[in-house]
């Protein structure tokens, strides 16, 4: 192989925005073994809105499952974090977004810092594989598996780096960073958009579950998805997720402009 020949790692994405909208910020989140890729058109379209977008790469992910096995998910969080925090300093109002264990990330910080309003893809809360359970032995036994495959979809595969197997100890760090988003489930205020794959083989419905109990105002809107997959951002049911969470957004950055007029 080339050097010219090996493909370029997956890059963050940030937009300063434009025209009426350049003050209201997204930070939006991929995915667990994912890269911004995996949420870029999403960025785009919100960036075509006149938003100003940013799209962090987390630590340990668009390289390969090596790496990924020797980061932690405070490093993935706060990666994300300080990304938002430049973000929401130079904006007036700020939104955080996310697909997949993004979600958990996003709705972790939407638990510690004040965002007007949250929009996740298919969030992740929980596992549908029980030896999760025992994660933070088995990783000592098996250091790698492959990872799931959903049996259909029609997302086009993206060039996020060399994960053919997944670290179990990473596994184990997503455990608990969901644990860590749970926690703050309670603490989370903002209005929150759920969209939701109806044949989603990666996260279960117990996820979705844990929002409608744990989130002290409920959900404000459930959108499911009936013709995408898991990485549903790329999927068919894209655009609906693009038109509906711009809306969600004007609609809350209308509010939050109101309620801040003397």
């Amino acid at each position: 192989m080339t050097e010219s020949s090996i493909p370029p790692r997956p890059a963050a994405f940030s937009y300063p925005g434009h025209g009426a909208n350049a003050r209201i910020g997204v930070a939006i989140c991929h995915g667990f073994t994912g890269s911004p890729l995996s949420v870029m058109p999403w960025a785009e379209h919100l960036a075509g809105q006149g938003y100003a977008v940013t799209v962090p790469l987390l630590p340990g992910h668009g390289t390969n499952w090596r790496q990924l096995a020797r980061t932690r998910w405070t490093e993935w969080y706060r990666s994300y974090e300080t990304a938002f925090l430049e973000l929401q300093s130079q904006t007036d109002t700020c939104f955080v977004a996310g697909l997949s264990m993004g979600g958990a990330v996003a709705l972790l910080t939407a638990s510690r810092h004040s965002v007007a309003g949250v929009s996740v893809v298919n969030p992740g809360l929980s596992f549908y594989d029980r030896r999760v359970r025992v994660i933070g032995v088995l990783k000592y036994f098996q250091r790698t598996t492959i990872p799931l495959q959903e049996e259909q979809t029609t997302a086009p595969a993206t060039e996020d780096g060399d994960y053919t197997r997944t670290p179990l100890s990473a596994v184990h760090e997503l455990k608990k960073l969901f644990g860590a988003a749970i926690r703050g489930l309670p603490g989370v205020t903002a209005p929150v958009q759920v969209f939701k794959s109806l044949t989603d083989a990666v996260v279960p419905p117990t996820s979705l579950e844990m929002l409608r109990q744990r989130l002290p105002a409920g959900l404000e809107e459930v959108v499911g998805l009936d013709s995408s997959g898991h990485v549903a951002t790329l999927d068919v049911d894209a655009p609906e997720i693009f038109a509906r969470s711009s809306a969600f957004i004007r609609a809350h950055s209308r509010q939050t402009s109101t309620s801040e007029t003397p």
